[in-house]
Formats: structure tokens, sequence, C-alpha cells
């Protein structure tokens, strides 16, 4: 037979793991009271738990049961700092919210983003906590790790809708009439050769690309300058892989390039184009550059080029940002760019299930930069500004061959 030690603690072992606290504390009372004298001992033996413990849960089997829900009286267990130091909160606060609470030239705002920072900080104004802590009551009072969230446009012009609306309104009115609607820009400039590309792509673990840890540019190989030609209706790319300058000859030389190659062919009837672009970059509105190339285009083609350039700060609404952008990043994420030919067959090769396809090509031409138009050839454009915001609003309708 078993001695009663053994059964004893094998009967803890049994129901040990189905006990909370007080569960176990008043189990091993219950026990040394039905062993007699020594029974603390015994079970203090076979369980392990303290004599303290098993005392007190003595103790507990002669006073009133707790209500349900609760293992302690109420009051009980360690109190919270804050309870026995109530000016932590405030000074923890005017820590991290100095312009509110305390000091706003204190120095202390630019140190305190970390909670072993705050709780040094605290302690050296005489509160005695650690970064658990610290942490743990920020949680409680709502306090949590935030980043930065790009809501603010700064200021807008106050007839930014209404431009937005002009847009969506003349892009209708020209697909309506079957006439190309194309949203142009430059993406990303990119460095070329065995340099990190941000992004993942699937691989054998434990395989990462080994690039090259520095990204200085290479002095041969230089930057990729896609620009791009997006045809809104057809859902169809076209982008043009510059090697020299991004600049408003380049710009109309890859419009050039996407009607030559895939708008005369996708619109033979059409006599009008109808252009979408930012207010900036090598597309600006107020670029004369552009306009003159522009011009220049609309001589060669026999084509009225309508333009719309979006309000300032607005880059983000042109729709070849999301419509074909974006999803050239995602085609290339996690693979090096590293050499020129790579950079066009990945463009190539982009596709959605929404059916985008992109035609991409090396442009290898150089362009000036800082190129200047005088007043004497600006003045003999053929050129419309529209009554409504003639600056970002305007067309280009062929000139003679004289000219």
């Amino acid at each position: 037979m078993e001695s009663p030690m053994a059964t004893l603690e094998k009967s803890y072992k049994l129901i040990a793991p189905h006990l909370d606290e007080r569960a176990r504390r008043l189990w091993c009372a219950a026990q040394a009271r039905a062993l007699g004298r020594g029974g603390v001992t015994s079970v203090w033996e076979a369980t392990g738990v303290s004599r303290p413990r098993i005392t007190r849960g003595k103790s507990d089997l002669d006073a009133s049961p707790f209500p349900d829900g609760r293992i302690r009286r109420s009051g009980g267990g360690r109190k919270r700092v804050t309870t026995n130091d109530p000016a932590l909160l405030c000074d923890r606060d005017a820590l991290i919210e100095p312009m509110k609470r305390g000091d706003p030239m204190s120095g202390i705002r630019w140190t305190c983003k970390s909670a072993r920072k705050l709780a040094k900080e605290l302690c050296a104004k005489g509160h005695r906590v650690g970064s658990t802590t610290v942490a743990g009551e920020l949680h409680l009072q709502k306090y949590s790790l935030q980043g930065n969230q790009k809501t603010k446009e700064g200021s807008s012009n106050h007839d930014r809708n209404a431009q937005f609306l002009h847009i969506h309104e003349t892009a209708t009115m020209f697909q309506k009439r079957g006439d190309p609607v194309i949203s142009i820009d430059t993406k990303k400039k990119e460095l070329i050769e065995n340099y990190k590309n941000g992004g993942k792509e699937w691989a054998p673990q434990g395989t990462p690309r080994q690039v090259k840890v520095h990204d200085f540019i290479d002095k041969k190989l230089g930057k990729a300058i896609p620009y791009g030609v997006c045809d809104i209706a057809k859902n169809k790319g076209f982008v043009s892989v510059g090697i020299d300058k991004d600049t408003a000859e380049f710009a109309v030389a890859t419009i050039r390039r996407w009607w030559n190659s895939v708008g005369r062919e996708a619109y033979p009837k059409s006599a009008e184009l109808y252009i979408t672009a930012d207010g900036g970059g090598s597309n600006a509105s107020r670029s004369r550059l552009f306009k003159l190339e522009l011009q220049k285009f609309s001589d060669e083609t026999g084509l009225t080029i309508s333009v719309s350039h979006y309000p300032p700060g607005t880059s983000k609404w042109n729709k070849i940002e999301h419509r074909m952008f974006c999803h050239i990043t995602a085609n290339w994420r996690g693979e090096p760019l590293v050499s020129r030919e790579l950079i066009v067959e990945l463009i190539s090769h982009t596709t959605t299930e929404k059916g985008l396809t992109i035609q991409a090509e090396l442009d290898t031409n150089a362009y000036v930069k800082g190129r200047v138009v005088t007043k004497q050839e600006f003045a003999t454009l053929s050129l419309t500004r529209q009554a409504f915001h003639g600056e970002w609003n305007y067309t280009l309708t062929p000139r003679s061959r004289s000219v």
C-alpha cells in the first residue's frame, strides 16, 4: 500500500493544474487540517506549497467565502504605483506633451521617445519606477506607439475641387467621342546596379539576395528615369526609360513615342488628344518648354492637344499613380535593378487582373537641362487658354507649315 504522503503527493499533482491561487491554498489547508498534528509540515513536503501559505489557507477556511469570481479580498494585492505616487502621471505627461504641460522649450521632449528613457527621467525627478511599469501605465491611460499619418496637404487652391470636376467632365467628353485621354508623369528615379530594392520576393529560406551595402551612384550606369503614359480608357500603359535628364523635352518625346507606336493605331480617326498631368516636374503647368514641345508635336501629327494640370499638392490624384506606377513597383519588389534592360523587361511584364498591359522602351537620347524658351518663341505658339484657370487648362492647335 502507498503511504499517506505518497497518496497526498499524487492527489496534488492531479488536481493542481485545475486550481487557482486561492483554491490551491484552501485545498492544502484542508488536507493539513484533516491530517491533524504535523499536517502543515506533511502537506508542505508532499506538495511544495510553503508553510505560510498553508497557514493562511487555514485562516481562509474559517473566514466567510469570497464573492463569486474573486480569489482575493477586496483591496488585496500590490497597489498600483500611481496610488502611492500620485504625482507620477503629471510628471510623465509633462515629459510626453510639453506643449500642453510643462516647459515647451525643454530638451526632454526630444529624448523621451521610449519607456526606458521616460523611466530614467522620472527616476531623476524622484519617482521609483521602471520601464515596464511606465509602459503598462501608458497603455492603461490609452497611450500607444503612433507613427505619422499623411493627411495634411498644406495650403490648397480654393478651386481645387472645381478643377477635379473640370478634368473629369473633359475626360468623359473625350472618351465618349472616342478620342484618347492619357495621364502622364515621371516615376521615381531608380539607381541602376546591384542595390537593395524595397519589398520581398519568394525564395528558399536562408537565401537572401546579396546586394551592395552603400547606394553610391554608379557613374557608368547612372539612374533610370521611367516616364509613363497611361491610356485611361483602354487600361494600357507606355513607359520610356530615360538615362539622361528628366526634362520637358524628354516628357514630350515619350508622348511622341507612345503616339507613334501605340496611340496612332489605337485611335486612327482621332484628331484630338487630352492630357492630364501634375502641376510640377518636367510637365509643369508653368513650363514654357513643355508647351513649346507639345506645340511641335501637335504640328507634326496634326493633333489638337488639350491639357489639364492637377492643382499644386494633389499629384496623388493623378490616375497614372494608382493605375500603373504602383503595379510596376509591386512587380519589381525585392529585385535589384542591375541593368537598364532588366528595368525595361520588368516594366513590360507588369500586368494586373483587370487587364493592364505596359509597353516599355529604352530612351538613350541626351536632353539638355535648363533650356530657356524666349518670349519670341513662346509668342509663336498656337495656344488658347481656357476661361477657367487658363494656367491649368489650355489647348494647342497645329500651326501652319510656314511657321
